[in-house]
């Protein structure tokens, strides 16, 4: 059993790049576990393992007591005296009991299966406290296994997952392929550590350009936001820490040699380089390069931007399907609307008209709260209130400037503070000045 037992330990030691030491803690658990069930006691043992010779003693560790109680954990001071020289009451002492007489074969590959136990339990641990620090950072993989579901990605000890929601949907895998991926999430399982990796991610961006450039590293430079439509496009937002730093050229680099490595390895990926800005206004407009806006209003509380940009750089602002657009949203967070001059000029068109008709829609106790208005007098001697015709009034006030005011559904005209005439707002119709309509005879010698 000696060499069987000693001989298995070792080669799984080596085998799994495990220490010896951690092993031997195993087969310790093991064998205390194994001695209780095949002696059916309950009694707490130790066991002393010898890493040179793998010998084995079993003792039983007792509490030295006057009276006995639970002759399993306590033994009475004469018989402890037995064991040992100078015993003193309420000491521990240990005493080596024998090994069964069927502790052989069976006991050790019952050993050896919970030792393989333990050390797949030692792995899963040793690889979740490994990656667990590593969360967010960009780790060199090799695709395992590729099918559209999910791709299998080896990273040196452990395989990580790298589900279809996390692939970029223009990049294709396959077995052997090396690969830069981002560690997005460590999970544990009972199966052991759950490892999801992402070629999708923003934060691939952000770590990509942090190993590229030394002026991030070092925080003379900061990213402050990352906008993507993986595969397709990117615009990182950057600002310098530093004076007479500038962001923009340190990430692009000498004739673009930084920003194109990282372009590589994201296999063509677009990437567009702007400068922050604490101005929320100027933010937005370096957020749509490379178009260049005439002006950014914003609605502060609805978090929306109104861009004018040239009527020649409409593509330029929108993009293709509408991509800057998107991106420039993300990056800043705005809801951008963006419009050219003459489709300004024409919605200030259609603000003037919807300013006139609530004028003439609205109700005539609004207008009363405003006080009379002034109105000249047409040469056909009638006047306009509301977008409606009024009239014919006297010929003597033809050319002179009235003053109109409404009193419930009734327009008053008056001249130099008297009231001259009244009509029906809504049927046009002339009334007389005591609330009586006027006599057709009468308005037609009026007239």
């Amino acid at each position: 059993m000696k060499s069987d037992f000693y001989t298995a330990i070792t080669q799984i030691a080596a085998e799994r790049g495990i220490p010896r030491e951690a092993v031997l803690s195993s087969v310790d658990h093991a064998l205390k576990s194994v001695y209780k069930k095949m002696a059916n006691t309950e009694e707490e043992v130790e066991v002393e393992i010898d890493p040179a010779t793998a010998g084995m003693r079993i003792f039983a560790v007792r509490e030295i007591v006057e009276t006995v109680e639970d002759p399993l954990t306590q033994i009475s001071l004469a018989e402890a005296q037995t064991y040992a020289p100078n015993p003193q009451l309420g000491a521990v002492i240990r005493t080596e009991e024998r090994t069964p007489e069927n502790f052989g074969r069976i006991a050790a590959q019952t050993v050896k299966q919970v030792v393989l136990q333990r050390i797949r339990d030692f792995e899963r641990d040793s690889v979740y406290e490994e990656f667990h620090d590593k969360q967010g950072e960009v780790l060199n993989g090799i695709v395992q296994r590729a099918d559209p579901r999910a791709v299998i990605v080896e990273l040196g000890k452990a395989e990580a997952v790298m589900p279809s929601r996390e692939q970029v949907p223009n990049e294709r895998y396959r077995p052997g392929q090396r690969v830069k991926v981002l560690l997005v999430e460590v999970n544990k399982d009972q199966r052991g550590p759950q490892l999801i990796v992402s070629r999708s991610h923003p934060g691939l961006i952000r770590r990509l350009f942090e190993a590229e450039v030394p002026e991030i590293y070092s925080g003379a430079v900061e990213i402050m936001e990352v906008a993507r439509e993986p595969g397709l496009r990117s615009k990182v937002a950057v600002a310098a820490r530093q004076e007479k730093v500038d962001p923009v050229g340190a990430c692009v680099g000498v004739r673009g040699v930084r920003i194109q490595n990282i372009v590589n390895e994201l296999y063509g990926e677009k990437i567009d380089v702007i400068e922050w800005s604490p101005d929320t206004a100027q933010f937005i407009a370096n957020a749509l390069s490379p178009a260049k806006p005439s002006s950014v209003t914003l609605d502060e509380p609805n978090k929306v931007a109104t861009v004018i940009v040239p009527t020649d750089q409409m593509s330029l602002a929108i993009g293709k399907e509408g991509q800057n657009a998107r991106l420039a949203y993300k990056l800043t967070g705005w809801r951008i609307d963006i419009k050219d001059p003459a489709a300004l000029q024409e919605m200030d068109e259609d603000l003037l008209r919807q300013a006139r008709a609530s004028m003439a829609d609205s109700q005539a106790d609004d207008f009363s709260w405003q006080g009379r208005q002034p109105r000249l007098v047409r040469a056909d001697g009638t006047i306009s209130v509301r977008e409606k015709t009024f009239g014919p009034l006297d010929p003597s006030l033809v050319g002179m400037s009235v003053d109109v005011d409404m009193a419930g559904e009734v327009l008053e005209v008056f001249y130099n503070r008297d009231l001259r005439h009244r009509f029906d707002f809504e049927s046009g119709e002339q009334l007389a000045l005591e609330d009586e309509p006027v006599a057709a005879g009468v308005a037609a010698e009026g007239a």
